[in-house]
């Protein structure tokens, strides 16, 4: 175990940590910490970038953008899905495909829309790049890109979501930020495991997924006429039973491996 590749970064996860109402169960990262599960690890981690990318574009395209540069946001995301969803084309494909644009135009009716563009499209870049990188690192290790069940992780946090406006929107970021803070948790608890090289990728994505987590939710409170504060710690409750409870199939989010 090499802890003192995490050690530069520990100052940057304590809000982190103190945001989430746990840590991952020793029994998850012990099972994720097998060589022979690090193809599912990655694999489910490459989906994850893309998911967030997806999330974040559709925050966009219903909350901020004109409808003109919606279909920007699509195009931009397209190669990427073809390539994970339908089996089209291959990695240099999408490095030289159409990034998305920094001029994003704002809907005149939507509140507060240049700070979600803003917030928003930078994180759909970072995503992508990072989703870039994780597929380096499988082509690398001969590890082929295949279809892959979700875990309920994100999808039962969704199931809380409130059904009116701007509530719905509030909720979703808040969820957002702990998919962020979570993910980021998770790089600094698996990292000392891994190979080196994995390892150094992992903890070099800390910075960027804790300001992602603390944009979510400042985004989330300025979107909010009331302070949001009790609804964030019913999600960070919610989010918690998640990850302590029992799951099937070993994925990036899961909860302790029920096969353990």
């Amino acid at each position: 175990m090499n802890t003192a590749v995490v050690s530069p970064y520990l100052p940057l996860l304590e809000p982190i940590n103190e945001f989430l109402l746990c840590t991952t169960p020793d029994e998850w990262i012990q099972e994720a910490a097998k060589a022979e599960n690090l193809p599912i690890i990655l694999l489910d981690h490459l989906h994850c970038e893309l998911k967030a990318a997806q999330s974040a574009a559709l925050l966009l395209r219903r909350y901020a953008v004109s409808d003109s540069h919606g279909q920007l946001i699509l195009d931009a995301l397209q190669p990427y899905e073809d390539l994970v969803y339908r089996g089209i084309g291959n990695l240099n494909d999408v490095q030289k495909s159409k990034q998305l644009s920094h001029a994003l135009k704002a809907a005149e009716s939507q509140p507060f829309a240049d700070d979600i563009i803003d917030r928003m499209s930078r994180l759909i870049r970072e995503e992508l790049h990072h989703f870039l990188l994780v597929y380096e690192i499988m082509e690398a290790r001969n590890i082929p890109l295949k279809k892959l069940t979700a875990s309920r992780y994100a999808k039962q946090l969704l199931q809380k979501v409130r059904t009116y406006e701007p509530e719905a929107l509030i909720d979703k970021l808040i969820i957002g930020a702990l998919i962020e803070a979570r993910s980021c948790e998770r790089f600094a608890a698996l990292a000392p495991y891994l190979d080196e090289d994995i390892a150094r990728f992992y903890v070099s994505l800390l910075r960027s997924e804790a300001r992602h987590y603390q944009d979510y939710l400042e985004l989330a409170q300025k979107l909010s006429e009331t302070d949001i504060s009790d609804r964030v710690n019913q999600f960070r409750e919610w989010e918690a039973e998640l990850i302590r409870s029992k799951d099937a199939e070993l994925r990036f989010h899961s909860g302790v491996p029920a096969y353990a």
